[in-house]
């Protein structure tokens, strides 16, 4: 337990030092919950440079951090994301080499890059939750479709635009939106680029809670969070390493996964506790991580 403190101890610290262009803040210390704002609403909190080295570095100190049970991302300003910057773009974009070998293999770095990323909040091991307003285009699809849960205002609307930029989408949308969405409507809306309303987001299952306001969208995904916090981290944890893992299986192989999983995971003090305080009729303490 003394090293876990050190280990949140440090990671409190290196959380103090700030971002150039994230803002991550715990609302309630009373509240193991914690949200990491996308912090450019000048500019839509397009995606830069930065903020690809910055994401991960923020959710893999919010890992360590035992006061941060859940994690919501959300965004400044008027748009949750308009995309990715065109100075990211520029970046990314090919080498001038006289070894086209050469400089497609650079290029290739540079994507993967980009796309863990991405990755990065999906194999965070705290459950994260997406808290949409406004803009969510291309990187900013790609962002939460990586989340664990998606909630948004009335007023959002989703694309994926790189189609418009004579691209194919490349961090992730065309891989997750398929067994999110289905396939008919990830193709939909990865071929025509078209803005696709809240309502008809939750349709498809792009979302499952649409809130009449932003407002509302807030204090809801705030008391969703809150809910997610009081659960055993362990049992988050678990759950979430085994949906991910299930996804590229068939049923018998994640049958097996959880198998094992659970083979270590069943002896855990949180499990005990669990028993107890249905027991008791309390609310239980749980281990943490």
């Amino acid at each position: 337990m003394a090293e876990d403190d050190e280990t949140g101890v440090a990671a409190e610290a290196e959380l103090k030092k700030g971002f150039e262009t994230l803002e991550v803040v715990q609302p309630d210390p009373s509240v193991p919950v914690h949200y990491i704002y996308l912090n450019r609403p000048a500019q839509r909190n397009a995606l830069t440079p930065a903020f690809f080295t910055e994401l991960p570095r923020a959710l893999a100190l919010l890992d360590r951090l035992p006061s941060a049970r859940a994690i919501v991302l959300a965004a400044r300003g008027p748009h949750f994301c308009a995309g990715i910057d065109l100075s990211t773009l520029a970046a990314t974009s090919a080498p001038r080499s006289a070894d086209r070998a050469a400089a497609s293999e650079l290029l290739r770095r540079r994507i993967l890059a980009l796309q863990a990323t991405i990755s990065a909040v999906e194999r965070c091991r705290k459950p994260v939750v997406a808290a949409i307003h406004g803009a969510c285009i291309g990187g900013g699809l790609d962002l939460v479709a990586a989340c664990d849960i998606r909630c948004c205002d009335e007023g959002a609307f989703f694309a994926v635009k790189e189609v418009d930029l004579a691209l194919a989408a490349d961090l992730g949308s065309l891989q997750r939106l398929p067994s999110i969405v289905g396939y008919g409507n990830a193709a939909d809306m990865a071929l025509t680029g078209r803005g696709v309303p809240a309502a008809e987001a939750k349709a498809m299952g792009l979302v499952t809670r649409v809130f009449p306001s932003r407002a509302a969208m807030e204090e809801g995904v705030a008391a969703l969070a809150r809910g997610l916090a009081e659960k055993s981290t362990v049992a988050m944890m678990g759950t979430k390493a085994v949906m991910l893992r299930s996804r590229d299986l068939t049923v018998d192989q994640g049958l097996e996964y959880v198998a094992t999983w659970n083979s270590a995971m069943l002896m855990s003090r949180d499990l005990e506790e669990a028993v107890r305080a249905q027991l008791e009729k309390r609310k239980p303490n749980f281990s943490r991580l």
